[in-house]
């Protein structure tokens, strides 16, 4: 079996996909960060200070400015009214929610990217671990070997797990990295807020807690990670069941836009919740965001996407095992 893994994984690195993950990366980092600095600088500018009360404040008054729109929808107006709360119990209690630092921008980065843009980075990796077998023609040398087809589908699979971890603890590197050059290197003992109970608009905030950010992006990365093996094991299940990969990569995007339109439409629609996409924000619930749907809890969505885990690993295994190779 390790000679299998270390064969696909010389596979894997001779594709220099992850170099180019890699590389994209660090290039959206570098946009984010400076789009940050200067969302900062014009802020500045604006209020004529650098209090972070002062800042809060005016995101205070923006937030119930765009309440008293009469054109916004039912479910942007919830979330804006949670936020607004939110805000105000940072500003009462004393806390900076967007603490300067590289720690900072890693948390916000990886919360923001969870429900789209890594699992897109993701999806380019799992999508043709077996599809491309088909593609090349390699795939009735592969079967042809003296090892159990499950042996051979296992060795791709922890492949695949090996490299997800290094996409996200490449994400949490680069973006900590490069945003220090310009945010500096400190923020980790920051307070944040967890612990916020939603109820419809309502914000309970008898169990909220602080929690130094080291120990909260530790929490952020193992759900991010929950998030890219669920949609990796998918992807995995498509290369698999198609033996193009463009066609499995169409859907899997296909499925990842739509979940992120979903997202902001779907309050009314409650079945919706066992989709997999609309549970793959799993970051919100610990930040005190409001869900897509009501009654939805972090263990409600990690218990969904184990689910569809488990169901994409079990159509993996059996098809690949009594498929006919032509």
């Amino acid at each position: 079996m390790n000679n299998l893994v270390q064969n696909e994984m010389m596979k894997m690195l001779a594709k220099k996909r992850l170099i180019i993950i890699g590389i994209i990366v660090g290039i959206l980092v570098l946009m984010f960060t400076y789009a940050q600095y200067k969302q900062v600088e014009e802020q500045r500018e604006k209020l004529g200070t650098d209090d972070w009360r002062a800042a809060l404040q005016q995101q205070i008054i923006d937030t119930q400015n765009r309440l008293g729109s009469n054109r916004m929808l039912d479910e942007w107006r919830e979330q804006l009214q949670v936020s607004l709360k939110q805000q105000q119990y940072y500003l009462d209690h004393d806390i900076n929610p967007s603490e300067p630092g590289a720690a900072t921008f890693t948390r916000m980065f990886l919360e923001n990217a969870i429900d789209l843009f890594i699992p897109l980075l993701i999806m380019i990796v799992a999508s043709d671990l077996v599809s491309s077998e088909n593609g090349q023609g390699t795939i009735k040398l592969l079967l042809t070997r003296p090892v159990e087809r499950w042996k051979i589908l296992l060795s791709k699979y922890v492949t695949l797990l090996l490299s997800v971890s290094i996409i996200v603890a490449m994400t949490a590197l680069l973006s900590y990295l490069l945003s220090g050059i310009v945010f500096g290197y400190q923020g980790w003992g920051a307070p944040v807020i967890t612990g916020f109970e939603l109820n419809g608009a309502d914000v309970d905030a008898s169990q909220v807690r602080l929690v130094e950010q080291w120990k909260f992006l530790l929490m952020d990365l193992g759900l991010v990670w929950l998030v890219a093996v669920v949609v990796g094991t998918l992807s995995f299940m498509l290369s698999v069941l198609v033996r193009s990969t463009p066609a499995g990569m169409g859907i899997m995007l296909a499925a990842l836009i739509s979940g992120a339109i979903l997202n902001n439409m779907v309050s009314s629609w409650e079945s919706a919740k066992y989709f997999f996409m609309v549970n793959l924000k799993l970051t919100a619930y610990i930040s005190g965001t409001a869900p897509p749907i009501e009654g939805m809890t972090l263990l409600s969505s990690v218990i969904t996407l184990l689910v569809w885990w488990a169901l994409a690993l079990i159509v993996s295994f059996t098809v690949f095992t009594r498929k006919d190779v032509f």
